[in-house]
């Protein structure tokens, strides 16, 4: 945890280094073009509700300069003019902020849609470094900070903008000398704005990561809440949240202190010159050398630049936060998948003919990277084999899928599927030809019937119930309340880890692949299970092309060829028989792991 905690000082240290810049949310000027025309409307109603604004100045000038001074029958005029402005800018803040908050919802939805299908192209590389929770951190959190700046604040903001320069504007044409006043406060309350808003933008992006930290934690610990449970490890889990729950709030009480103190010496100094100005206009009422009516416009206008820097600062600080949330995002969006298609990619077959062979491939995980996971790794498959794949822990057998994958690519070396070298293919052509069934088996929160669609969408309900039957799945899914429309729940919560393995089993079996992939795919299941779905694996295996990371004996027995991994390497291959009269790592792992003579009896 110390280690930990001095690292994310030092990287809070040099993000508090970098410099700051609100440019950061013209990067996502790309979302708010293809509603060019909401955003035009939005101008319009924005300008003309600004407009208005500044006309009820003029108009209390001449109503106090006219309206009274000319008799009770032009009085009226004088009001329903004022009604008209007023009316006018109603309808048009009316305007204004529907249209803008429509724009900030539909970008909003474009952004997460547009980071969430950029995360789904990214390989398991990003994520050895990247936590999952910090992902939806910025999915979630970020995007809602934006969300407000897009939907309210930049409209805010510009409407105060044009409300400043329109009432200088009318300061300067109602009295230059006043205004003169004015003017020479305006670089005293610019530059707290300018330096306090740095410091709220450094310290917001770094609430944010703190924020993403708790969000990453919690969902650590929530995804493993048995295991936490089990090992009465709740009062640790709940230390290290609370420690990462403070280290946020202490960063963000140190960003709204920034935020008041900016709010306070602007008010301190905008309602200061407004009081001293005031003193100065009052005089020249007095001394007849200005009408109530000059000084009463000058006031409201006053009050309106007032009021609009105020909100500025305000304004600026939420756009030093939506800053730094720009920039975790860009920064996400900017992530390459280290797996990418070429610009001419090579077409895959359609059916395999030509079988697999791994050519002299050097790998080693990027988060490993002094580390081998295969060394010289050589193996040929032919079309339609059942190749076994046995050795010790970190021999390398898992990565064998996942390069046969494409999660990974490896440093050197090559790998070909009917004669071609997949790193010159699309990725999702090379995985259209395998079915994957994993020793923990993935289980969404969705029905029983989606659960195995999931390997092929378009497939039909008796293809499904089908392919169920085929994994011995069919009876315990009939038997749940709702059958085939039954949940799951998260991660498949309502089963059993036997139910889980053969749902994973009829995903498999729908997408009818060229190359099955099985992970000890009978690991998890009973003996009576075992059986059958043993046999519906056999059906499955048929004119199929197969790789079994193997844990049993019963699969290496069925295999038509054994390999065994040390190291990263085929150290030896052959029939069960063979291996054993070699009386090498294979003799000594089956007699370790597969209990030879018991297992030999069951077969």
């Amino acid at each position: 945890m110390t280690d930990t905690r001095n690292v994310t000082s030092e990287d809070n240290s040099e993000k508090m280094g970098a410099k700051p810049s609100v440019t950061r949310l013209w990067d996502l000027v790309r979302f708010v073009k293809p509603y060019k025309w909401q955003f035009v409307g939005a101008s319009i109603a924005l300008v003309i509700a600004s407009t208005s604004l500044l006309l009820i100045g003029q108009a209390v000038r001449l109503l106090l300069d006219h309206g009274f001074s000319a008799g009770s029958e032009n009085l009226s005029q004088y009001f329903i003019g004022l009604m008209v402005v007023v009316v006018g800018l109603a309808f048009a803040s009316f305007g204004r902020y529907y249209l803008v908050s429509w724009i900030g919802e539909r970008v909003i939805s474009d952004i997460r849609t547009a980071v969430f299908s950029h995360i789904l192209k990214l390989n398991p590389a990003f994520f050895e470094v990247t936590r999952t929770g910090e992902v939806l951190s910025r999915l979630t959190t970020d995007t809602t900070l934006i969300q407000t700046v897009i939907g309210s604040s930049v409209s805010v903001a510009l409407r105060n903008v044009l409300s400043f320069v329109g009432g200088m504007a009318l300061l300067v044409y109602t009295s230059p000398k006043l205004a003169g006043l004015v003017l020479l406060v305006v670089p005293c309350i610019l530059i707290p704005i300018i330096v306090f808003g740095r410091r709220v933008r450094k310290l917001s992006t770094i609430n944010q990561d703190s924020i993403a930290r708790v969000s990453a934690r919690a969902d650590e610990t929530l995804r493993s809440i048995q295991t936490s449970q089990a090992y009465t490890h709740e009062d640790i889990d709940r230390k290290s949240f609370s420690a990462d729950v403070e280290e946020s709030f202490g960063i963000a009480v140190k960003r709204i202190r920034a935020r008041a103190w900016l709010t306070a010496i602007v008010i301190l100094l905008i309602f200061g010159a407004i009081d001293f100005v005031l003193w100065s206009g009052a005089t020249d009422v007095v001394d007849g050398n200005m009408s109530p009516g000059v000084l009463a416009s000058f006031v409201f206008y006053a009050i309106v630049v007032a009021g609009s820097m105020g909100s500025l600062s305000e304004i600026w600080g939420e756009l030093q936060r939506a800053a730094g949330a720009s920039e975790r995002l860009i920064e996400l969006l900017k992530e390459e998948p280290a797996i990418a298609s070429p610009e001419n990619p090579e077409m895959m077959p359609q059916s395999l003919s030509g079988g697999l062979e791994f050519s002299a491939v050097n790998f080693h995980y990027p988060s490993r990277s002094d580390m081998p996971a295969l060394n010289d790794f050589n193996l040929s498959v032919k079309a339609g084999e059942t190749v076994a794949i046995v050795g010790p822990s970190g021999a390398g057998k898992t990565t064998v899928f996942q390069l046969l994958l494409r999660f990974y690519d490896p440093q050197s070396g090559q790998i070909n599927i009917s004669g071609v070298d997949i790193s010159k293919t699309d990725p999702s052509s090379v995985r259209s030809l395998m079915g994957l069934v994993p020793q923990d088996a993935v289980i969404f929160a969705d029905t029983a019937m989606n659960n195995i669609r999931y390997g092929r969408p378009d497939a039909s309900d008796d293809e499904v119930k089908a392919a169920a039957k085929a994994a011995a799945a069919y009876d315990f899914i009939e038997e749940m309340p709702r059958g085939f429309e039954s949940l799951f729940g998260e991660r498949g919560m309502t089963l059993s880890g036997g139910q889980k393995q053969r749902i994973a089993i009829a995903r498999a079996i729908l997408r009818d692949p060229e190359i099955l992939l099985l992970d000890e795919a009978t690991s998890a299941l009973d003996a009576e299970s075992e059986h059958l779905v043993q046999t519906a694996l056999e059906n499955l295996l048929q004119g199929r092309t197969t790789l079994v990371i193997a844990h049993r004996l019963a699969t290496v027995l069925n295999a038509d060829r054994i390999v065994v991994l040390d190291k990263g390497r085929v150290v030896t291959q052959g029939t069960h028989e063979q291996l054993m009269k070699e009386d090498g790592l294979y003799a000594k792992l089956a007699n370790l792991q597969f209990d030879v003579n018991r297992e030999a009896m069951k077969v």
